[in-house]
């Protein structure tokens, strides 16, 4: 609990210096304007062909201002999760399971926050949740959502970072996805002591995995009533 004042203060600060430079980009892509960069950005990103249910709805949009929209997406996901939980803890639950459980809600809302700062008005619309799939009320329930939601996070933004063209997000996505980890690691304590980072989450090479943002958002979308439309981001 004490380190996350300051890392929201860490993230607004990086969010400060992206702003300026996202929001003039994304008013170029969305606006038409910037024909040269607009050209180049369009020339490295391909379409994935095979959007079946997300190719329709919220336009994430394309280059890295997509890929940050994917993020918000997630963090929007993951925030309204935890929001949830700590509103109404499952039945029984201990003091410091709630104060835990507290901390990772309030990292995902920052999180949240400083994506929906950086893009500005290139930012996508709240999205709207669908948890009908989640029993609130069960503590088995509820830990093997958050187990499969940071699990989700971490094999997203592993997957994602190779499409960002621009280091200074990728560099902000490091110290994010580094956070959905320890996320991961504590959910997975909880569910069975020592198992933080045993072979279900690490493999043979000690590495986490890495899903592309429509395996992603192909899993993401049972927990969404909001339509997204995943088709202009890049893929490669």
């Amino acid at each position: 609990m004490k380190s996350l004042q300051g890392e929201k203060e860490v993230l607004l600060q990086e969010s400060g210096i992206l702003t300026a430079k996202l929001q003039r980009r994304s008013f170029l892509q969305y606006a038409g304007a910037g024909v040269a960069g607009v050209a180049l950005i369009a020339a490295g990103c391909k379409k994935d062909k095979s959007t079946p249910g997300l190719d329709s709805g919220v336009d994430l949009g394309s280059g890295d201002p997509g890929i940050l929209n994917y993020a918000y997406a997630l963090e929007q996901l993951e925030g309204a999760f935890y929001d949830a939980v700590v509103k109404s803890p499952y039945t029984g639950i201990p003091a410091n399971e709630l104060a835990l459980l507290t901390d990772i809600r309030d990292h995902e809302l920052a999180h949240r926050e400083f994506f929906k700062k950086a893009l500005g008005t290139g930012a996508i619309v709240s999205l709207t949740v669908d948890f009908s799939s989640i029993n609130f009320a069960d503590r088995t329930s509820v830990l093997n959502a958050a187990k499969a939601f940071e699990d989700l996070g971490v094999s997203a933004y592993n997957g994602a970072g190779k499409l960002l063209k621009t280091a200074k997000y990728l560099e902000v996505a490091g110290k994010i996805v580094s956070v959905e980890a320890r996320h991961a690691a504590l959910i997975r304590d909880l569910i069975s002591n020592g198992s933080f980072a045993d072979l279900t989450a690490v493999d043979a090479n000690g590495l986490d995995g890495a899903k592309t943002p429509i395996q992603v958002l192909t899993i993401a979308k049972t927990y969404l009533k909001t339509a997204i439309n995943a088709s202009n981001l890049p893929t490669s």
